[in-house]
């Protein structure tokens, strides 16, 4: 593809402004504050929409930073396209989540093995049944490892994505019941559109808030202080 070219209406970078490897946050200011904490020799490479993305190196590697907006379908076209048309390897998703379990604090880090969710994002396979949507196993098993041997406190297991930020559906309080670690809004977008690329994926979150205590940090918190999952993050670079 020529570098005059622009793969996709959503992301203005040429072809070769995009990394193989990518980490990804909602906020494209945390994009911002990734690319001027963890890289050199820094390109801007897309503002479309706002949602802005950086290109340079870790360590010597090539990294893009991005956001991907809120929820699932914003995720879901980003990381398609990056994936089809960019020919990414690898996402990363950063991002916060709400604990729904009470051995779980603020701050403490999420590793989502797996997902559940409400969204019919899957039916556009037509699969016959449930598709259960989990991150690489690698990348999961190198998350980990990096957060026992830094002592952070973390969790590994399934996270719930929901299409609904203020739901009125008494029911969701099941998936507590269930195991769930916490709530996010968009791995199963992330991990589908992987699996069927055939590329790897992985979400870490930090817990901004108890969906059982009500204990909450605050926007500011959230955008400029969530610091050890991004580090977990670049140590799989």
């Amino acid at each position: 593809m020529s570098k005059q070219q622009t793969p996709t209406p959503h992301i203005g970078a040429q072809y070769e402004q995009i990394a193989k490897t990518m980490i990804m946050a909602g906020d494209p200011l945390r994009a911002r504050l990734m690319a001027d904490r963890y890289l050199t020799d820094v390109e801007q490479v897309n503002n479309v929409r706002g949602m802005l993305a950086f290109t340079g190196l870790h360590n010597g590697k090539k990294v893009t930073v991005m956001g991907h907006g809120m929820g699932i379908p914003s995720i879901g076209i980003y990381t398609y396209e990056l994936f089809n048309f960019y020919d990414v390897e690898t996402i990363i998703r950063v991002g916060s989540c709400g604990a729904r379990q009470m051995n779980i604090r603020l701050g403490d880090i999420i590793i989502a093995m797996g997902c559940c969710t409400d969204s019919n994002y899957a039916m556009q396979y037509n699969l016959p049944g449930f598709y259960a949507p989990i991150a690489d196993f690698d990348l999961c098993r190198r998350a980990v490892e990096y957060c026992e041997k830094t002592n952070l406190n973390y969790h590994v297991g399934n996270v719930f994505a929901t299409d609904v930020f203020y739901s009125e559906d008494e029911r969701k309080g099941n998936w507590t019941k269930m195991g769930v670690l916490a709530d996010e809004m968009e791995a199963p977008a992330l991990y589908m559109n992987a699996a069927r690329a055939g590329k790897k994926a992985l979400v870490i979150c930090t817990v901004s808030d108890h969906i059982l205590t009500g204990e909450a940090t605050t926007a500011e918190q959230r955008q400029n202080t969530f610091i050890q999952m991004m580090d977990v993050a670049f140590s799989l670079v």
